[in-house]
């Protein structure tokens, strides 16, 4: 089984819980947008606890780069992986997933579930194929929402952010369902990019299914 130990090279806040980090990336070590790997903390204690996150770099990037919220609710690998700071040491693993762009549609995150997707969208932004894609993000508050900017700056108009928890100007306030889901998809024979809680993915797929959707358009981690 594959495994590196990497140093951190930064640790940035992106919003009030969520971090970006960027390690050292392995000669050879490669991935696709939407790939995700398994992390541990090079800690003892902590070298076993491994968890799955996505790479929000490209593979064309000098480094790997997870963008990681924290769970400070217990003493969680996510609650440790805050606390580091440049130096300090992963491990990873092999590469996984089977989230991968396949053509224009509509991508539908839910909080941290956004994260294959960025290294989707960059990657799309890079070779300029952007058009013609369309996401939905749902969030509790505006505080919440992970790289508003960029997103907003890649898809202008084609970026909807919805909140469940609050009402502000520039947000839709609602939650993704059937309903949402008639009103604002045109056409249900593209691709749906899902990714979030699972209750979510197998919620929304449903609901797609039932709008007409079929299955081989739904794109999500199983």
């Amino acid at each position: 089984m594959e495994q590196h130990i990497v140093k951190l090279q930064s640790v940035t806040p992106v919003t009030h819980d969520v971090k970006r980090f960027r390690v050292e990336k392995p000669e050879g070590y490669a991935f696709s947008p939407g790939q995700a790997t398994e992390v541990a903390i090079n800690k003892p204690g902590w070298e076993n606890e491994r968890r799955p996150f996505t790479f929000t770099s490209l593979n064309t990037d000098p480094y790997l780069e997870f963008t990681i919220k924290g769970y400070h609710d217990h003493d969680g690998v996510t609650h440790q992986l805050h606390q580091l700071s440049e130096g300090d040491e992963l491990i990873i693993h092999d590469v996984w997933g089977a989230i991968a762009y396949k053509g224009r549609g509509y991508f539908i995150a839910g909080g941290a579930g956004i994260t294959p997707f960025l290294a989707i969208l960059r990657q799309l932004r890079k070779d300029d194929k952007l058009l013609g894609n369309t996401l939905f993000f749902a969030n509790k508050t505006a505080a919440d929402v992970i790289c508003e900017d960029e997103l907003r700056d890649m898809l202008g108009a084609e970026a909807h952010f919805i909140l469940s928890k609050e009402e502000k100007t520039g947000y839709g306030h609602a939650r993704i369902d059937q309903t949402f889901l008639k009103q604002h998809v045109a056409d249900f024979d593209q691709y749906f990019y899902v990714c979030g809680p699972d209750p979510m993915i197998a919620e929304i797929n449903k609901h797609l299914e039932e709008l007409g959707a079929k299955t081989e358009v739904l794109v999500f981690e199983k």
